[in-house]
């Protein structure tokens, strides 16, 4: 009732928490990575550091070490770091993806769920998997269990060489079905070389966007095709309009 020495308790304490300082809470997530060179070069998603303030890396013997970013290239999510260790390394051998086969044995090495070090296995599912990541979706699709934390952690052959970077998995109820996606070897080679010399990659503009001929743009086009690329838009003052590219042309070859 009034008067009520509770009340007056409970207006203090209100008062006391609502003028406490605001804490800010540091979020921290774990990723996965591999070693591309002796000298510290590591290799992750760019999704696993994008935005951070601070990264560490911990190597498989516990020692752990302040990484700084020396790249990063969103729309293949390959982000490189370095890290000052004062001896050499042992970095994961370059395999070659083009040389995968459907059907070959696979093995996914990573952190799922913070569980260091864990091995899976698996096979390749497909190859030149478009999923709508980004503009240059060309991934590996594995049955090896990939779950969360396994991002940027190596996809490797029975040699033990690096064939792709494990990046994204679908996952209807949060946890693995057997669908994983891994960036393959031959466009990380590529891409890590720039990102050592510029920081960055750099890529040419071709200026046109294309679709497939399909069998009804074929009949529309009076093409006996059944393949190629229709040109459907042609960028002004870009290379392939000083080339003489037109929308409607089609590329066959």
């Amino acid at each position: 009732g009034p008067g009520n020495p509770n009340d007056q308790f409970n207006e203090f304490f209100k008062n006391f928490f609502n003028n406490l300082p605001q804490q800010q809470l540091k979020e921290t997530s774990l990723g996965s990575g591999f070693i591309y060179d002796k000298e510290g070069y590591i290799i992750t998603n760019n999704h696993v550091v994008d935005e951070s303030d601070q990264i560490k890396v911990k190597l498989k013997d516990n020692k752990q070490y302040d990484a700084k970013i020396i790249g990063k290239d969103a729309v293949t999510d390959l982000a490189l770091l370095k890290i000052e260790a004062n001896e050499d390394l042992t970095a994961l051998p370059l395999g070659d993806s083009n040389k995968l086969e459907i059907g070959q044995w696979v093995i996914a090495i990573g952190n799922p769920f913070g569980l260091a070090d864990t091995v899976t296995a698996g096979i390749v599912s497909a190859k030149g998997r478009v999923i709508g990541a980004g503009p240059y979706d060309d991934f590996i699709q594995t049955d090896a269990s990939i779950n969360p934390g396994n991002s940027g952690g190596a996809l490797v052959n029975l040699r033990g060489e690096l064939v792709g970077i494990n990046t994204a998995i679908i996952a209807p109820g949060g946890g693995n079905v057997g669908i994983g996606f891994a960036i393959p070897s031959y466009m990380v080679a590529r891409l890590m070389n720039q990102i050592v010399a510029h920081g960055a990659v750099r890529r040419g503009q071709l200026g046109v966007s294309v679709q497939d001929l399909t069998p009804d743009l074929a009949q529309a086009f009076n093409i006996p095709a059944n393949q190629g690329a229709v040109i459907a838009q042609v960028s002004p003052r870009s290379a392939a309009a000083r080339a003489g590219l037109k929308e409607g042309d089609v590329v066959l070859r």
